[in-house]
């Protein structure tokens, strides 16, 4: 626990349930970091809310990982598939490329539909909207006993939704969880398209059965979404695929806020937690959409920043392969037993157990209810695995490396020209050195490092995406009609009198499988170019989908979230030097210098090594 039991009302609370540690927020600075509940995540977030405000907040920010678990453990529903007569194995079939190139042995992930759920609807409706094979409702095959949810999924209903949406209809009059693709991914490509309505299909249930247990916990609760905003709880029940990359997505919008804030719109968020880390590349201030994420091998076709995450975190097991090599991860010891050295029975090496021995967590410090950790169970734990703590400092990071390289090398940015934005409990003890690999000269350290993700839900602002395929191309007369249409409708969405409204188009050349997001078809070569080295002036580009979004205030902004932040930097931090936070363990090596910048963040610049104080 951080900070003490708040004596007054706080009016509104972020709650961030991770897998091995849930933060909650109050707007006054107040602050408790508890182990997460992995029975019953709600469980973390009720305790933690109700310790800081009794009484209970008038607004609750949430960011779960209840979606992506259900899916990464497939502990989702049982869903039915229905879908055009001669489509049901689309699901399987996917797509050409293969996941390994030259592993003879790799495995695409299991459909989440077995071959006796899919069921063919006899009808046909054409790309132009012509009925090709009429449907009798009334003929729909039957609900195959155990299943507890329903995905429907036609052929072209992403803009022809007449005969869908009808199907939709007579199974949810029969009582059945229903998900319709043109409700929950209108987008063209039938793959993505069905699974990612199948996803949402697969985590109603138990997504839907989380958040009805949250309702109380505040007099408004707001769930944060893969794209870096909230929504009410309804909209979170009904459409749970939005919520996969839900606390990662608002420790990467505050990150752009610190970030820009000290000077550096173009920037690299580095959250590294107890069980993942999670990188996102931050241009011009904001995080960097994504058209379309993996999450578990399986395509998501929503909206959703473009983070990247992988197995990597301070709870993280090592140990070594079948070949002798020294593996990290993905395994994770979680909440319990948790590391070794946190005496809850842990008996397998971690990285925060190799950290502590390596010297970069003091072995006399104190953390939280923890108390001082064991650094003997720690040197039992690495010295029984046949391991040494640098070895598997030096492997996490290079996993680590590799996925700050994926958002920015492979995305035409060259990191040497970012700074580097570390939090979570682990991101300070490794940022330095991963910074010095990137060619980074400077690293960001934000007053709540260890609690950004919270701050960031009390800084997301309201945000829902319509989305609407596009048969034409750039010159078609309707393109501009079509656009402020689309935004006309999404400003319905919200009931905020002045919502802030943008559109934007998905653009590729003729001829191209892939599509590129851009505010207008005009800034398309110029993105082309960034992209993939190269524009291709005089050839035709062709408009796929249309897009609006629509965003409502933050209920508060980065700099009052941290005004009232007890662990505001004041002095300078010259390496090596450990720093022991009430939120986080910070390591600054030889040859880097930190100094106090705005919203009380620390900037750590590479200097001459051997510097002293």
């Amino acid at each position: 626990m951080i900070g003490a039991v708040a004596t007054v009302p706080i009016v509104r609370i972020g709650a961030d349930s991770g897998g091995t540690f849930t933060d909650v927020v109050g707007t006054d600075g107040r602050v408790l970091k508890v182990p997460s509940t992995p029975a019953d995540p709600g469980d973390a977030v009720r305790g933690g809310v109700a310790a800081l405000v009794p009484d209970g907040p008038e607004l609750l920010a949430h960011g779960t990982t209840v979606a992506t678990n259900a899916l990464l453990e497939r502990r989702g529903a049982r869903v039915a598939l229905y879908c055009t007569a001669g489509f049901a194995d689309v699901i399987e079939i996917a797509r050409q490329d293969r996941p390994a190139l030259y592993d003879p042995w790799a495995q695409r992930p299991e459909p989440l539909v077995a071959g006796a759920d899919r069921l063919e609807v006899d009808e046909r409706v054409a790309a132009d909207g012509a009925v090709l094979v009429p449907m009798d409702i009334g003929a729909l095959p039957p609900v195959p006993d155990g299943v507890e949810a329903i995905a429907v999924c036609l052929l072209h209903s992403d803009r022809h939704p007449g005969h869908e949406a009808a199907v939709a209809a007579a199974l949810d009059a029969a009582g059945f969880d229903v998900s319709a693709s043109h409700r929950v991914a209108p987008e063209f490509r039938e793959y993505e398209r069905t699974v990612t309505t199948v996803l949402n299909a697969y985590l109603r249930p138990i997504c839907g059965s989380y958040l009805a247990g949250l309702d109380s916990a505040a007099d408004d609760v707001v769930v944060m979404t893969s794209a870096g905003g909230s929504i009410d709880l309804a909209t979170a029940a009904e459409l749970p695929v939005l919520l996969l990359l839900s606390g990662p997505a608002s420790g990467a919008r505050a990150a752009a806020a610190v970030a820009s804030a000290c000077g550096f719109p173009d920037a690299l968020s580095f959250d590294m937690g107890g069980t993942s880390t999670d990188v996102c590349l931050i241009l011009d201030g904001a995080p960097r959409a994504a058209p379309q994420q993996r999450v578990a091998g399986l395509p998501v076709r929503a909206p959703a920043l473009d983070i990247h995450t992988i197995g990597a975190g301070g709870g993280s097991i090592a140990r070594l392969d079948s070949g002798g090599a020294l593996v990290v991860g993905p395994e994770s010891a979680g909440a319990r037993p948790g590391p070794a050295c946190y005496g809850h029975g842990g008996t397998r090496p971690t990285v925060t157990d190799a950290d502590l021995v390596a010297g970069r967590i003091p072995s006399d410090a104190a953390f939280g209810d923890l108390g001082v950790l064991d650094i003997a169970a720690a040197r039992a734990a690495i010295d029984a695995a046949g391991i040494d703590a640098e070895g598997v400092i030096a492997v996490v990071n290079a996993g680590m490396e590799r996925a700050l390289r994926a958002v920015s090398v492979e995305q035409g940015v060259d990191p040497a020209g970012l700074a580097l934005v570390a939090f979570g409990g682990a991101g300070p003890l490794h940022a330095c050195e991963l910074a010095e690999s990137l060619g980074i000269a400077t690293v960001i350290l934000p007053a709540a490092a260890g609690v950004l993700s919270a701050v960031g839900l009390l800084t997301a602002p309201g945000r829902r995406e319509l989305v609407r395929s596009w048969p034409g191309g750039v010159d078609h007369e309707g393109l501009d009609a079509a656009l402020d249409e689309l935004a006309a409708r999404a400003r319905e969405l919200v009931a905020h009198p002045e919502p802030r409204v943008s559109t934007a188009v998905d653009c590729r050349y003729r001829g191209q499988s892939h599509e590129l997001r851009v505010p207008s078809v005009a800034e398309f070569p110029e993105e082309h170019r960034r992209r993939n080295g190269e524009a291709r002036p005089g050839e035709q580009i062709e408009v796929v989908a249309l897009r609006a979004v629509v965003e409502t205030p933050a209920p508060s902004t980065v700099d009052e979230v941290l005004a009232s932040w007890d662990g505001r930097w004041t002095d300078p931090v010259v390496g090596p030097q450990v720093v022991v936070r009430e939120d986080c363990t910070i390591w600054v090596p030889d040859g880097w210098r930190g100094e106090p910048g705005p919203l009380g963040s620390l900037v750590v610049t590479r200097v001459a090594a051997g510097v002293g104080a």
